[in-house]
């Protein structure tokens, strides 16, 4: 079993650790591509008018980051196919920058 939702494809996983290891700049960018491709792709988020209300104890490495965080929801609620194509993507975009 898997701990983390994306660990369930090797390459999203990959798009996420190199995600991860790059520059807080270069993640605001990855993270903008990953929400364009998801929308593309039909991804639409609820809005939740309680958002930013309450303060909570973040447990995952990205929730510190609303940018970040907004792009992981949009990535975890896209198709598994959709997950791995933007991953591969991502992958190419970061090898290549």
């Amino acid at each position: 079993m898997y701990k983390r939702w994306y660990d369930k494809d090797p390459a999203v996983s990959l798009a996420i650790s190199l995600l991860r290891n790059a520059s807080i700049e270069n993640q605001y960018k990855y993270a903008e591509f990953i929400v364009q491709k998801a929308q593309e792709n039909g991804v639409i988020l609820e809005s939740n008018p309680l958002a930013g209300a309450f303060n909570y104890l973040f447990r995952r490495w990205y929730d510190n980051d609303e940018k970040l965080a907004e792009a992981f929801e949009y990535l975890q609620k896209s198709s598994v196919e959709h997950q791995k194509e933007i991953a591969l993507e991502l992958i190419h975009i970061i090898q290549d920058s």
